[in-house]
């Protein structure tokens, strides 16, 4: 017999996401890493080196943001086949989280000193979105996705060639938000606006910008 969750259950649980988001180790489907059989070529130089590790950082900060989006949309989604797709799809984020940040510290770099701001700006936007209904929630999710991707092509596109385990992660990743974005329309979310999709772009530079150095 299925469990009934209330609202404090629902809040207690996201508060050890985001504390497993931002400080520990985030629940993971148990999907082994898609470079862990692959070796960091001897070409790769300082210089590429440390620009994939800032790609990196900032596609690790972009699952933080998609954790906790994810997270607050759960929260106050209304109908439960949403929520359990918004937690779903968080879990399947949360590899990404630890693909990302397992290569960060290959490369001999660290995560981003923002993530915990970046996490409560984006649980607040999820949180936001999932009140104003559960299309636009859905729409929110296709939308955001569909900038993911776009951002993730351009990143394998000035990626070294010689970086093979950072662009067989990107890959992967790229596979599977195009999926959550596909199931989030097909859920039956609504094109957004014009002016929102402008906004969340811009919010997007501001991560992009500051995560690159920080």
């Amino acid at each position: 017999m299925s469990r009934h969750y209330s609202q404090l259950d629902h809040l207690i649980t996201n508060f050890d996401q985001a504390l497993r988001t931002i400080f520990g180790r985030p629940l993971v489907t148990g999907r082994p890493n898609p470079s862990e059989l692959l070796t960091d070529a001897d070409e790769l130089t300082e210089a590429e080196q440390a620009e994939s590790a800032r790609m990196m950082r900032i596609n690790h900060t972009g699952e933080v943001c998609a954790q906790a989006l994810y997270q607050g949309q759960s929260l106050t989604a209304r109908l439960e086949r949403v929520r359990d797709g918004m937690e779903q799809a968080a879990q399947e984020e949360n590899d990404h989280l630890a693909w990302c940040e397992q290569r960060i510290h290959e490369l001999g770099s660290h995560t981003s000193y923002l993530s915990p701001v970046f996490y409560a700006g984006s649980f607040a936007l999820g949180a936001l979105a999932g009140a104003v209904g559960d299309k636009w929630s859905l729409g929110f999710v296709a939308e955001t996705e569909r900038q993911v991707v776009k951002h993730l092509d351009g990143h394998l596109q000035t990626l070294s060639p010689q970086d093979q385990k950072s662009r067989t992660i990107l890959e992967q990743m790229r596979l599977d938000e195009l999926h959550h974005g596909t199931k989030a329309q097909e859920a039956g979310g609504a094109e957004l606006p014009t002016p929102v999709k402008r906004l969340m772009q811009a919010m997007s530079k501001v991560m992009t910008g500051t995560t690159y150095w920080v």
